[in-house]
């Protein structure tokens, strides 16, 4: 099952595609996330059979706008590790990214141009709660997972690096891509592709991670519950364009492109203003 968020007119919908290019509305539901909130959203999603709308890249909304919380896995790609010069780590590395920096999954990256040196492309799996994680042992945590989608984690390198604290450059407002649907029945294993203007960047089996997604979900719920609709980036593979000898950053009018085998794509062009 693919559930997507769609704009209508100045609002948002919940919806299930039916095919690529269509969807039933799942009535009373704004979005993918306030659907999850329901117990029985599975069930509630499966059962909508309204009239088939068409579905255009412009009408996907992030798949879930408004996550309670977006957590972040730095450094869970070993090759990714290396190329940063860092260690591997004992614990999942985390940091947060707020909602504000959601766009949809073909939306442009806007950004101001006091901001617009250093930008950096990170493709990710994102993993989507679907019910209340608190203090799950690992091998209970994938009940937990609603599904699963793309995020790019657009970053700002130079302010990230400024500290020891990563937020600062992870959280620039409306630049990462998210969507295009999340998948509740896909399982990580497949590739992701990253590529900047038609050239490949990135590519790694999504299953290669040093915390899996259950492992992610157990370590997280023992700092904090995890409540549906919140969102965990994985983590991304090596081929970022700050580790690229020269560095790769972006500019206006470049465009990344993060697919992900079976989860779609999402294509996103940055615009300096």
């Amino acid at each position: 099952m693919r559930l997507v968020t769609l704009r209508t007119n100045d609002l948002t919908v919940a919806a299930r595609l039916t095919s690529d290019t269509e969807a039933v509305v799942i009535p009373g539901f704004p979005d993918v996330g306030t659907l999850l909130a329901d117990p029985q959203w599975r069930d509630i999603a499966a059962a909508a059979a309204g009239s088939a709308v068409r579905v255009n890249r412009a009408d996907l909304a992030p798949v879930v706008p408004r996550p309670g919380k977006i957590i972040c896995v730095g450094l869970n790609y070993a090759k990714h590790i290396d190329e940063m010069g860092h260690d591997r780590p004992d614990v999942p590395t985390l940091f947060v990214k707020f909602a504000d920096a959601l766009i949809g999954p073909y939306d442009d990256a806007v950004v101001p141009s006091f901001n617009a040196e250093t930008l950096d492309f990170e493709g990710e799996l994102a993993v989507v709660i679907g019910s209340r994680a608190r203090h799950v042992a690992e091998e209970d945590a994938g009940a937990c997972i609603a599904g699963y989608s793309i995020i790019n984690d657009y970053t700002q390198r130079g302010y990230q690096y400024r500290t020891q604290q990563w937020h600062q450059g992870k959280s620039l407002e409306a630049t990462a891509g998210f969507g295009p649907w999340l998948d509740t029945q896909w399982a990580p294993g497949p590739a992701l592709e990253t590529t900047l203007n038609g050239e490949r960047m990135q590519y790694s089996p999504t299953d290669d991670l040093v915390f899996s997604p259950a492992a992610l979900v157990s370590f997280i719920s023992h700092l904090y519950p995890l409540n549906p609709g919140d969102v965990i980036a994985t983590g991304t593979p090596e081929g970022v364009g700050h580790a690229r000898t020269p560095k790769r950053y972006l500019g206006n009018g470049d465009t990344v492109r993060v697919e992900i085998e079976g989860l779609g794509h999402i294509e996103n062009t940055t615009r300096v203003v």
